[in-house]
């Protein structure tokens, strides 16, 4: 076997056989010839699979361009720090003890609609000068002198509930707070509870109406005590108090963006008393009568922490008492005003007749029926609060109030009863309150004439 000849893929070796050896020489001259006819298809089809195979390729590099770019702006970024062992399974069990918490301290109603606990443990321990008239809390400086009188109590502690209901009719809500105190039992063991108020609330947009016991329609605003609690403070020298049965209708209007009108109108009951002087000793009193009440207030908001409330009310009622009726009628004006964020003023002011259906303490001279003829007792006062908030924790609330009486006989008659007096609150925590007061109270007798009474107060109260 000879070599003919080398080619790239290797040797092609050529047999003695001089016939082959034609056979083979004739092939190889066919070969370039058949090559040709064969790869032009071909060749097509391997230069549109390179095009693709290039586009694809292109792709695949903008693609591995664009994930290098993010690899290099997240290993730029802070590395988030991986939460130390423990930490989520800590957390985990907090909020498990938190929900078991609630669920055994939540309030529950039995219609399943919300409601919620609230209130006030207070306890007061105090100190009253000689005319206290045997009371804790004096409303009156006592016409005979006594001893000092001292003590502490919790009597003046309040439990309150406040309930919401669903929606009621023209898309209306329903809601509404109901408050009690120990206050009615003075002695020891006889702490009972008593009902301060109670009220069901229907509101709209811009109207509502509220059913229950509440403060006086013409009077809802009270001065800062925490010394005076189980009557409202100030009562019997110019605050007019006294919770009582009633329907209410309130109207919002708006005028503009900053300033509208509050109207309200109702119909209460009041609760008569005997009258001063009563000669008669087979008098019938009606224990309640009907009368009715409004108040309009016109408010103006300077900005959002304020602004400036004015209000006009009135009141009118007949007492049915000894066959006789004795009109109750009196107006009222009441005020806030806080021209500076740390400095509020507050008050209010009344004129009128027959005014001890509406609470004015132990001074009971709203009428009286001497030698068979009746007469109502005219008066008039007011009171007012300066308070100064000096600290986010401390608040000073300086007080005044004033009570006249027109009376013209009777030895035991009051014709006048002046308190002023000053406290503060101090925050010890964000629900406990620490609040020294000290007050005088200036009563003027007709004919024996002026008796004084001083009270000191220290009060810490618990809200919850």
């Amino acid at each position: 076997m000879v070599r003919l000849f080398d080619t790239a893929q290797g040797f092609c070796r050529i047999q003695a056989n001089p016939k082959r050896h034609m056979l083979t020489l004739l092939a190889l001259l066919l070969v370039p010839a058949i090559l040709p006819a064969q790869t032009t298809p071909d060749n097509a089809a391997i230069l549109e699979r390179l095009d693709r195979l290039e586009r694809e390729n292109r792709a695949m590099a903008e693609e591995i361009q664009a994930l290098r770019a993010e690899l290099t702006a997240a290993h730029a970024a802070p590395a988030t720090p991986a939460p130390p062992p423990g930490t989520l399974d800590e957390k985990v069990d907090i909020q498990g003890q938190r929900i078991e918490e609630q669920a055994q301290t939540k309030v529950e109603s039995s219609q399943k609609f919300p409601i919620s606990l609230t209130g006030m443990v207070l306890v007061n321990a105090f100190v009253n000068s000689r005319q206290n008239g045997g009371a804790d809390y004096p409303t009156a400086a006592s016409l005979t002198a006594g001893t000092d009188r001292a003590g502490a109590t919790v009597r003046q502690s309040i439990i309150g509930l406040e309930y919401h209901g669903p929606q009621t009719f023209l898309g209306g809500t329903v809601h509404g707070a109901l408050y009690m105190d120990f206050y009615q039992g003075s002695a020891p063991l006889t702490q009972w509870i008593r009902l301060r108020t109670a009220t069901v609330q229907m509101d709209w947009k811009t109207r509502s109406i509220k059913l229950g016991v509440d403060k006086p329609i013409f009077n809802p605003r009270d001065p800062d005590s925490l010394a005076q609690v189980g009557v409202s403070p100030l009562t019997g020298t110019g605050n007019l108090w006294l919770w009582m049965p009633q329907l209410r209708l309130e109207q919002d209007f708006t005028l503009g963006a900053s300033s509208g009108v509050n109207a309200q109108a109702g119909a209460v009951e009041t609760h008569e008393t005997n009258p001063y002087l009563d000669t008669l000793t087979t008098l019938k009193i009606e224990a309640v009568r009907p009368g009715v009440e409004g108040r309009v207030m016109a408010w103006h908001k300077l900005d959002e922490s304020r602004r400036l409330e004015l209000a006009a009310g009135f009141h009118a009622s007949t007492t049915h008492a000894g066959g006789f009726s004795i009109p109750s009628n009196l107006v009222s004006l009441d005020w806030f005003f806080n021209p500076w964020r740390r400095l509020e003023f507050s008050g209010a002011f009344f004129s009128g007749q027959n005014v001890s259906n509406l609470g004015t303490g132990i001074v009971n001279q709203g009428y009286y029926i001497y030698y068979n003829q009746a007469e109502a007792i005219d008066s008039t006062g007011g009171w007012g609060q300066i308070t100064i908030h000096a600290l986010p924790r401390l608040d000073f609330h300086l007080f005044t109030g004033q009570q006249d009486y027109r009376m013209t006989e009777g030895q035991a008659s009051v014709t006048r009863n002046l308190l002023f007096g000053g406290n503060l609150y101090f925050r010890l925590a964000p629900n406990v309150l620490f609040g020294p007061e000290i007050t005088q109270t200036r009563t003027s007798y007709l004919l024996p004439g002026l008796r004084i009474n001083n009270h000191y107060d220290m009060a810490l109260a618990y809200l919850f």
